[in-house]
């Protein structure tokens, strides 16, 4: 099978995204187009929730290509991330060559240091050919991985290969998609920022957020979606919240009050739903009972077209 071609444009880059739901703003399409023509990893940073993984994804299924995912996560080493021997498999290499006769010492160092035997991690599946054309390689949360594993990442990033002491060299020959996102627990060291493109995920405005929910909840009222946009846009501008909903909060809140039949936000049943909005207790009280109630009314009176729908 023949990759699929990669888009020649912005504007095909922002139908490539439209084409998988993913409703993608014009910077955004901008950097990831230049990203895919000059072959160079694409670093995004924002917010949780704000949507950074998800264009792995779409790239994936949208160029036809294989996704290659890296969760980091503090520890990670060279073992899980990239190889290791599969040592058992050794054991057993040597038990025979001893069995036969045949243990002259170097050969059986270059016999048990083959590639037999080496357990491929994301990064060396990544860097592998492949008839669908190069992998999106998906390097996510790299802020809760260690320092260490980040410097080790810049041969990768740099030439597209992996030193293995014991084996050379290994070399990519098509680079990989590579998307690297980060919720900036912690500052990526500038080295390896070099080595990328760089992007800014925000939180969507009103307008884009609207048409997300439409599109990724389409059951859901046109008065209840206006509504839960237009709170959750005033929790993130006017509220002092610990964490702020993500468009993925949007989305599940969205969800869980159309499961329940409303049409609108009705000010109690969005009282009782605010887990799923909100994950932390603090922002939960802040925000629950009369607080939550003003913040429908001024919705409905900052929007009263909406009135024409009839009141729950």
């Amino acid at each position: 099978m023949s990759p699929t071609p990669l888009p020649d444009s912005i504007d095909a880059t922002l139908n490539l995204m439209d084409q998988a739901g993913y409703v993608a703003d014009r910077s955004l399409a901008t950097v990831l187009h230049l990203a895919l023509r000059m072959k160079r990893p694409l670093f995004l940073e924002g917010e949780a929730g704000v949507g950074k993984t998800e264009i792995a994804k779409v790239l994936s299924t949208t160029l036809g290509r294989d996704l290659i995912r890296l969760q980091c996560y503090e520890g990670l080493d060279i073992s899980s991330a990239v190889y290791e021997w599969n040592y058992p498999a050794q054991m057993v290499e040597i038990r025979v060559a001893e069995a036969a006769g045949d243990a002259e010492h170097s050969e059986l160092s270059k016999s048990i240091f083959d590639e037999r035997f080496l357990i491929k991690r994301p990064v060396l599946q990544a860097l592998e050919p492949s008839l669908s054309g190069a992998p999106v390689f998906l390097i996510d949360e790299l802020d809760r991985a260690d320092e260490a594993f980040e410097a080790f990442l810049l041969e990768v990033l740099a030439d597209n290969q992996v030193s293995i002491p014991e084996l050379g060299t290994v070399k990519a020959t098509e680079p990989p998609i590579v998307i690297i996102t980060t919720n900036r627990t912690r500052e990526i060291h500038d080295a390896l920022k070099r080595r990328c493109l760089y992007h800014w995920v925000d939180y969507p405005d009103a307008e884009r957020e609207l048409e997300i929910v439409r599109r990724k909840v389409p059951g859901a009222a046109e008065r209840l979606a206006l509504e839960v946009v237009a709170f959750v846009q005033k929790l993130r501008t006017e509220e002092d919240l610990f964490k702020q909903p993500g468009v993925a909060e949007t989305l599940d809140w969205a969800s869980a009050l159309s499961e329940l039949n409303e049409i609108a936000l009705d000010p109690d049943l969005a009282s009782d739903t605010l887990g799923v909005l909100l994950k932390y207790q603090d922002d939960i009280e802040r925000v629950r009972g009369s607080k939550i109630r003003q913040m429908v009314d001024e919705i409905r009176k900052e929007a009263p077209h909406q009135q024409s729908v009839p009141a729950l």
